[in-house]
């Protein structure tokens, strides 16, 4: 069921966004209208009981057990309503369905990689068929991440070396933000993704479409689809500028100076192990920030990057030469 948007949620899209926004109002409404209550109530005894200048004897102040019991009794019979309440939508949120279409989610600096079960592999975008349950398997590979989708109302965090899991159901398709809403560093504002929502048809072409990568199109083409698919362009880009990492423009076969001093080629395989083992030889003047991409890259994929990068600098020779 969807929801409504309102200055302080988005519209609701997921099957537990019904459940988990009104416990949210109520203890919304709830706290505006005691702290008005206590407040109010203070500013009016301050304003009643202010010193006038006159000495004035305190009268003795007896007991009023039924204005005790009052405030006592409703705020516990309020915790037992919410606690209960906040249970049942908590047991439903962490109780997977069988059923439910497993991926796997991993957190590093600064990006989210997907990994599903035929083998396809996505970064920042996660693509999931609409009104199927979908269960997300969630480990980070360095420091604490954690995965929100304010639309979807649901948010885990994303430990190093244990498994988190939330599950739920996208209700109606469309592109959702994702955030990282656990400071990692420096990076943390830029880790931003997609939920990318489709009709279960077009899931399952893009599953299968998927599963053949790059099939019938040049590996610099494949390359630079990458570049964007991949994150790349996030840290390193194509026109020269200085990023988080070095620019790509014109990059291969030159040479350039690492920490220590030493001068490598730009070769295949100093940028094959600049992907995999990015901390071994680390560009002179860049902070050691990129993440290892052994296990989120196959072969096919690194071979287009390289691709990508040494058309890059084929194109200047070209424009040179013209």
């Amino acid at each position: 069921m969807d929801t409504t948007a309102t200055i302080w949620m988005p519209a609701g899209q997921s099957n537990f966004a019904g459940e988990v926004d009104p416990i949210f109002y109520f203890l919304l409404y709830a706290s505006i209208i005691l702290f008005l209550i206590v407040v109010g109530g203070t500013g009016y005894l301050v304003w009643k009981y202010r010193h006038t200048g006159k000495e004035i004897k305190t009268p003795g102040v007896s007991e009023n057990l039924t204005l005790e019991f009052t405030w006592t009794i409703i705020p516990i019979i309020m915790v037992i309503v919410v606690f209960f309440w906040g249970f049942n939508v908590f047991m439903k949120m962490n109780i997977v369905p069988r059923d439910a279409y497993e991926i796997k989610v991993t957190g590093q600096k600064w990006f989210w990689s997907f990994d599903y079960p035929n083998g396809n592999s996505t970064v920042n975008e996660l693509v999931i068929p609409e009104d199927k349950a979908v269960k997300l398997l969630m480990s980070s590979r360095d420091v604490i991440h954690s995965f929100f989708v304010p639309e979807f109302r649901v948010k885990m965090d994303v430990v190093p070396n244990r498994y988190s899991v939330i599950w739920f159901k996208a209700l109606n398709p469309g592109t959702y933000n994702l955030f990282c809403t656990e400071f990692c560093g420096k990076g943390h504002s830029e880790m931003l993704g997609k939920v990318r929502v489709v009709t279960e048809r077009e899931f399952e072409e893009w599953v299968e479409a998927g599963a053949g990568g790059g099939e019938g199109i040049p590996p610099s083409e494949y390359g630079a689809q990458l570049y964007k698919a991949k994150a790349c362009n996030t840290c390193h880009s194509v026109d020269g500028s200085r990023v988080v990492g070095p620019s790509f423009k014109a990059d291969f076969g030159g040479s350039r100076i690492i920490e220590g001093g030493q001068t490598v080629v730009i070769d295949e395989n100093y940028i094959r192990e600049s992907i995999l083992n990015p901390q071994a030889k680390i560009a002179a003047g860049y902070d050691p920030v990129m993440p290892t991409y052994q296990g989120i890259l196959k072969d096919k994929q690194i071979d287009a990057l390289i691709a990508y990068i040494k058309s890059l600098s084929d194109n200047i020779e070209q424009e040179k030469a013209n």
